[in-house]
């Protein structure tokens, strides 16, 4: 069996998400890989809390909706930035 370069750079991490293990393939550390899943599992707890009656798979999706919307605001706040900072190098420029 050949195995590609791509494959053998690949990382394996088991990590416990809602009480429920995972694991992950990718190229990422492990430290990125537990620091990634111990801040969904927080979030999860965060919404578990407020929500207690929420099934596993509505919490996942809810989770799922409230990082992406953190996650669209954090990208518009680094545009606006960088376009500020681009405006103020070429005001220093001109």
């Amino acid at each position: 069996m050949n195995v590609s370069q791509s494959d053998q750079e690949k990382k394996r991490i088991t990590v416990e998400i809602n009480k429920r293990s995972y694991t992950i393939v990718g190229h990422e550390e492990p430290h990125h890989i537990r620091m990634v899943s111990s801040l969904v599992d927080q979030k999860m707890r965060e919404i578990h809390e407020a929500n207690p009656s929420l099934d596993t798979a509505k919490l996942a999706v809810l989770t799922a909706v409230n990082t992406m919307n953190e996650y669209m605001k954090l990208k518009e706040e680094c545009t606006e930035l960088m376009n500020y900072i681009e405006k103020k190098e070429k005001e220093d420029r001109g």
